[in-house]
């Protein structure tokens, strides 16, 4: 049977199109493609786009920031990880930070610019996933990243300090360009500008109007994507806690700017009371994810220094998989291990750890040596 559309014009515009002789086609309202919004983008990338989609109905992958560069009482070891000292296993997801690049060889956590490099390119090579995030200086002050001074306007095309934005992103594109193996580009999870629903970044809200935000957004993918032809990126956008839909989506630049719906979350993680509220969010993105054909993600949480041993799998595991709609995250990232008084993850001889293990050995929880997939390559 066909399909006809009923096409509703008004009397002054059929009077138009007839008089100029042309026909008129009627607008379809455009639906998700369920693919990353780079069209140019590497066959790596894009197989780990419809990868983590594809494992959020069977798990959650877990992640830890900086987990290869150094631990609780260690720092730089070949193959370490307090992760996989605990546990017998590295995380499945990486994360790194790059603010300071071009500026100092180190990172402000400390991470030697070129060693973290090779620890990208080692987490690639064992099958992991990578993320990178980035506290970015104040470009107004020159003051860090939690110098809440209003800078975003002024690194917007036509703005003050647009020339030495233009400059941060050339050297950005220039470190991805050293993430290769074989001919590849690292496939890259990139989390620009995260947690802006509060005010402590000068990027944040009360900072930065809503339409500031969502035009630096669409600059950044822009000049990456089109002018520097950089396409091994998934774009993912992070908020910190959201009141609701709408609060969450103030600050949207667009379906066609994000390929991953995340927020961060250092609060309902704390403890049981806290779990209504890890489910509303979970399940609103998951939910918002599946409507526009994104991935979702838990892209920053922890408990620092863990002072339950039974956290792992009594509070985190029970609000990760307490909804069935918002367990179907793609990974959930954990904040990284400094020191014995800051530190999200546990390490040898803490009184999480055997708790840890069991929450690593939970059907729920992937790991990197339970991963089920090559992500990148493409599913069938």
């Amino acid at each position: 049977m066909k399909n006809y559309l009923r096409l509703k014009i008004s009397p002054k515009l059929f009077l138009l199109l007839i008089t100029a002789g042309c026909s008129a086609e009627p607008e379809t309202e455009k639906k998700p493609s369920g693919l990353p919004i780079d069209e140019n983008i590497s066959t790596e990338t894009r197989a780990l786009f419809l990868n983590l989609k594809n494992i959020s109905k069977e798990g959650i992958l877990f992640g830890h920031q900086d987990d290869l560069a150094y631990g609780v009482h260690w720092k730089e070891e070949n193959d370490r990880s307090d992760v996989k000292d605990v546990c017998g296993a590295y995380p499945a997801v990486f994360g790194w930070d790059v603010s300071k690049l071009g500026q100092t060889p180190f990172n402000i956590d400390s991470v030697d610019f070129e060693k973290m490099k090779g620890w990208i390119i080692q987490a690639y090579n064992m099958g992991g996933i990578n993320t990178i995030s980035w506290h970015m200086d104040n470009p107004v002050t020159k003051g860090d990243s939690w110098d809440n001074t209003p800078a975003v306007y002024s690194i917007l095309p036509g703005g003050i300090n647009h020339d030495w934005y233009i400059q941060k992103l050339d050297l950005f594109a220039e470190f991805l360009s050293d993430l290769k193996v074989g001919g590849v580009f690292v496939p890259i999870i990139f989390r620009p500008y995260h947690e802006h629903t509060g005010n402590w970044f000068w990027w944040g809200r009360g900072n930065s109007s809503s339409e500031d935000f969502i035009a630096l957004w669409q600059f950044t993918v822009k000049y990456l994507r089109d002018e520097k032809g950089v396409h091994q990126l998934l774009y993912a956008y992070s908020t910190d806690r959201f009141k609701s839909e709408n609060d969450y989506l103030e600050f949207y630049p667009g379906d066609e700017y994000v390929d991953i719906l995340a927020y961060d979350d250092y609060h309902s993680v704390v403890t049981p009371a806290g779990r209504p509220e890890l489910v509303r969010q979970l399940s609103t993105i998951v939910k918002l994810s599946q409507e526009k054909g994104k991935v979702a993600a838990l892209s920053e949480t922890g408990y620092e220094t863990i002072p339950d041993e039974d956290w792992w799998t009594s509070v985190l595991l029970e609000g990760l998989t307490a909804d069935e709609t918002g367990s179907e995250i793609a990974y959930v990232l954990l904040w990284r291990n400094a020191r014995p008084t800051h530190h999200y993850a546990p390490y040898e001889g803490h009184l999480s750890a055997a708790d840890f293990k069991k929450f690593k050995d939970d059907p729920n929880m992937i790991f990197i040596d339970e991963i089920p997939v090559d992500m990148y390559k493409l599913p069938n």
